[in-house]
């Protein structure tokens, strides 16, 4: 169901790969909800995913770009203000990516070459989008910039490695700009700390199952799925959520605020019961 949240409205997304991203289920929505975008990813990105089909149904055009470097997000911004006519309403940042993770490097012998790669892809590449549209006065006021992100930023979880580093970061920067976007211009800027999702990248994860149940199993909601992350995105990117700033909000059915449900103690006591009897 449309409701012409985005009516009106001019964007940038971010990361879209696949029909299994979630910037793929925002960009979808977005442009169910009546706005226009452009869409954006790295040369490989284009060439291996499915971002063309995306293009298509949603009459956006494509800029491939290194979100890692200044001069091609320099690009971006100021060809999408060209394709769409005027400046940028909504800004969604889905990119992140680990070595050390796909290299299966465990956090105490990373490699810092990869390290650095993870932070600049993951976190830094935030900071230059949001430098970039700033210097190029891209976004106009009472814009929404988004950003996904992750409980890791907060917890320690077992095999997200670096990454949750880079979250962490995310998260930071996401304030710090917030603050100085808000007071100068009226933009606001948030982080979405998503439910693990069953994107392409992450059912390359080991133990991706397993997480998947115990969050489902944790949280009273249950796990929230891309296509919910998706709604509650849009309703960021509307005028509906025109005071929220500088937040980063758990999407994610109330795991984040769990110690124990009784789901997870009676799959953990059923263990125990196997356990004792082998």
């Amino acid at each position: 169901m449309s409701y012409n949240l985005l009516k009106g409205k001019k964007g940038i997304i971010f990361g879209a790969l696949d029909n299994k991203s979630i910037a793929w289920k925002i960009a979808m929505r977005a442009h169910e909800e009546g706005a226009v975008f452009t869409l954006s990813n790295t040369s490989v990105a284009l060439r291996f995913g499915e971002i063309n089909e995306l293009a298509q149904t949603c009459n956006a055009e494509v800029i491939p770009a290194d979100a890692t470097s200044v001069k091609d997000l320099e690009h971006v911004f100021l060809r999408s203000m060209e394709v769409l006519g005027g400046k940028i309403d909504f800004v969604l940042h889905s990119i992140g990516m680990s070595l050390n993770v796909r290299k299966h490097r465990p956090y105490d012998d990373l490699d810092y070459d990869y390290f650095q790669k993870t932070i600049d892809i993951s976190a830094l590449s935030f900071h230059k989008m949001l430098q970039v549209a700033k210097k190029l006065d891209a976004i106009n006021e009472w814009g929404s910039v988004l950003a996904l992100s992750y409980i890791a930023a907060q917890r320690t979880l077992v095999g997200y490695n670096d990454m949750a580093d880079a979250k962490a970061l995310l998260e930071s920067i996401s304030r710090s700009f917030g603050y100085i976007y808000g007071r100068e211009k009226h933009i606001r800027i948030n982080t979405v700390s998503q439910s693990p999702t069953r994107t392409t990248a992450g059912s390359g994860i080991k133990g991706i199952d397993g997480l998947l149940d115990f969050t489902e199993r944790m949280s009273p909601l249950g796990n929230a799925t891309a296509e919910e992350c998706a709604d509650f995105s849009i309703v960021l990117f509307s005028d509906l959520s025109r005071k929220i700033t500088m937040q980063n909000i758990y999407h994610d059915g109330g795991f984040s605020s769990m110690a124990m449900s009784q789901k997870a103690m009676a799959q953990y006591n059923k263990c125990l019961d196997e356990g004792d009897n082998l």
